[in-house]
């Protein structure tokens, strides 16, 4: 059985203290996800989820998104291993954003890099001009052995 989504109401009241879930996905159908470790509370990722990624994370305990690029429902770690198990689900003030609390199977990667997270890289200023710098060096994986080589 496939969740649905009420209509999220008009009272800000309502929407900020009471007690129904109501998702107010953008005008591409589309909410955005914050992922953290469930343990240490690293940032791991930030993506976006479609009603069908958001239902399918409630059912079945195990985060679903939708990929953009691809356009398309993608279940994280189903080809890497790296399953996220989510221990908890909070919403914002005004229920346009999801922060997924979980625990990662498999490497403990969550980045398609290898990664534990996809914030591997820290921006800084080099003579006025900003310039990453990877500052998490360590890969939990090749990908290439994961996903093939690109």
């Amino acid at each position: 059985m496939s969740i649905i989504f009420d209509t999220p109401s008009s009272d800000k009241s309502e929407l900020e203290a009471g007690p129904a879930f109501t998702p107010r996905f953008d005008g591409n159908g589309l909410i955005t996800a914050v992922v953290t470790d469930a343990g240490d509370g690293m940032l791991l990722m930030v993506a976006h989820m479609n009603a069908q990624a958001l239902a399918l994370t409630i059912e079945t305990g195990i985060a679903h998104y939708y990929s953009r690029s691809r356009k398309s429902l993608w279940k994280k770690g189903e080809t890497s291993g790296n399953l996220q198990s989510v221990v908890e689900i909070r919403t914002d003030c005004d229920q346009d954003a999801i922060w997924l609390k979980v625990r990662v199977a498999g490497h403990d990667a969550t980045c398609h890099t290898g990664r534990r997270s996809c914030f591997y890289r820290a921006v800084e200023s080099y003579d006025g001009k900003p310039a990453l710098t990877i500052v998490d060096h360590d890969k939990h994986f090749h990908p290439d052995e994961i996903y093939g080589k690109n």
